[in-house]
């Protein structure tokens, strides 16, 4: 059974990219550009990570991450944080499993990627 990844990303040449480079490993891959609905879509999808992109630390910035985290039937699903702030270690500090620095080297996405999905509980 293929594993499933949820990406949510704004950016439409960035959501692009990581779709072929996840098709390509054999993932599953559903694709968001926005948060609207998306506690909803992970709820029915079930993922086996997400990919979420996050500008700024924000309380705004990192609601979805809080709500995955704070959400009993998914909160061991890894989230991985896709960004461009300088400071990293705090974004991971908030909510995120991992984060992933823009602009990212795919094949360290993938090495994340593959990391996270152990690390899931049932």
């Amino acid at each position: 059974m293929k594993k499933k990844i949820l990406v949510i990303e704004k950016n439409q040449s960035i959501i692009e990219i990581i779709d072929i480079v996840l098709t390509s490993e054999g993932y599953d891959v559903r694709l968001s550009q926005t948060e609207n609905g998306i506690l909803e879509q992970i709820l029915d999808y079930q993922p086996d990570a997400i990919l979420l992109d996050i500008i700024f630390p924000s309380e705004e910035g990192t609601e979805l991450c809080r709500t995955i985290k704070a959400t009993e039937s998914i909160k061991n699903i890894p989230v991985i944080v896709l960004s461009t702030y300088n400071n990293i270690e705090k974004v991971k500090d908030i909510c995120a499993d991992e984060v992933i620095e823009k602009p990212f080297d795919i094949s360290f996405l993938l090495e994340t990627v593959k990391s996270q999905l152990p690390q899931r509980v049932n």
